[in-house]
């Protein structure tokens, strides 16, 4: 990641800047950090914006973390997130914790200390709600490779910490496949509803022996595909024109195809998963 243009009290104390120039010229993020406002805000510039507010004393953790890990679907406008022990203040737009940190669980990433891709989905898995850190966690597992086993292994070292027994449960469903947080909803919905677990990205060959098609969430050996319909479906003409001959082509091959919308999903979740089960019994599954 560049280094956002920002500015603070070093460069005032050094005469670059005069206070007035600083209040009137320059975004203010956090005490004595402010940044160009031409420049975009987004999550691992805003973790770079706290990490130079503790001037380099604190780690950078939570959703902080995982956007410098790479992570998707994390908004600038999140609270940073940082562990450091010796600050007790709070400060708008920015969460400090005081959790245990052991040495092996910081890493450097583009020159701030960040807390490990397992340490980072320890933390986050225990620490939001259950769907919520599913889906955090979908994306940190994508994003990083980080093995459930190695974040399993992790909490084994923080044995007695608050929300252990909700890690566990996410680790149990966490999913690399899952390309969104709605795809991730898609699927526990499906869980929730006691329907085995599906797949993720499933490819499919065509007659022509080319892969021409990968299913969001489904069940190959009972051919039922589950695909959550983004706003890219119905926006864009040339998806929506391939979804239609990529459904024609699925169903020629025997799969069933199930589509789900976002208000399906947020007000009827009950429902799509019935019409799953239907599909999964017709094709033979015993559901």
């Amino acid at each position: 990641m560049d280094s956002a243009p920002f500015v603070g009290s070093e460069a005032l104390a050094n005469g670059l800047v005069t206070r007035q120039q600083l209040r009137g010229h320059f975004r203010r993020i956090y005490r004595d950090v402010y940044i160009d406002p031409d420049s975009e805000l987004d999550a691992p510039t805003r973790a770079r914006a706290a990490w130079l507010y503790s001037h380099g004393n604190a780690v950078v953790s939570g959703l902080s973390a995982a956007a410098l890990h790479g992570s998707k679907w994390i908004s600038g406008d999140d609270d940073a997130e940082l562990l450091w022990a010796e600050h007790r203040k709070k400060f708008d737009g920015l969460r400090i914790g005081f959790d245990e940190l052991l040495p092996q669980e910081v890493e450097t990433v583009d020159g701030l200390a960040v807390t490990t891709a397992a340490r980072t989905a320890y933390d986050l898995g225990r620490r939001r709600p259950f769907g919520t850190a599913v889906a955090r966690l979908d994306a940190l597992v994508r994003a990083t490779g980080v093995g459930v086993h190695d974040i399993a292994r992790l909490a084994e070292n923080h044995r007695g910490a608050r929300g252990i027994v909700q890690l566990r449960a996410v680790l149990a469903v966490v999913d690399a496949g899952a390309e969104s947080p709605q795809e991730t909803r898609t699927r526990l919905a499906l869980l929730n509803a006691g329907l085995p677990r599906p797949q993720t990205q499933i490819e499919v060959v065509g007659p022509d022996g080319r892969v021409f098609a990968r299913i969001d969430i489904g069940w190959a050996r009972w051919k039922v595909a589950v695909e959550y319909d983004g706003e890219q479906h119905w926006s864009d003409e040339r998806q929506r024109a391939w979804d239609i001959e990529r459904q024609h082509l699925l169903e020629s091959l025997g799969w069933t195809v199930i589509r789900v919308s976002a208000m399906q999903l947020r007000t009827d979740p009950w429902g799509v998963s019935a019409r799953v089960r239907d599909a999964l019994r017709a094709a033979g599954a015993k559901v």
